[in-house]
């Protein structure tokens, strides 16, 4: 396979997982919404636990990938340290 293609499928798995975080922090946010006049059940307690750890870990990636040079040592990080990454971006991180 060609370094295209590659980039291609990295760039597609990407956007998918992206997309499913975006999708996973919408949730969160109405269930915040919600808390404010209801009780929710531990099914949704845990939910919003859970997008609040994958915010608070995605902030220190994003300010990995601003530094100079963190776009390649972001990649070194992620191999050291795999819990840093979003839930939703680490399905199949041995690949």
């Amino acid at each position: 396979m060609n370094s295209i293609e590659e980039i291609k499928i990295v760039l597609h798995k990407n956007k998918r997982r992206l997309a499913l975080e975006l999708k996973q922090s919408k949730e969160a946010v109405f269930l915040i919404k919600k808390a404010t006049h209801s009780n929710l059940s531990e099914e949704e307690k845990e939910k919003i636990k859970i997008q609040l750890l994958d915010i608070c870990k995605a902030i220190p990636s994003l300010a990995v990938f601003l530094l100079p040079g963190g776009a390649l040592l972001l990649p070194l990080l992620i191999k050291l340290i795999p819990d840093i990454l979003p839930s939703a971006f680490q399905d199949d991180l041995n690949e």
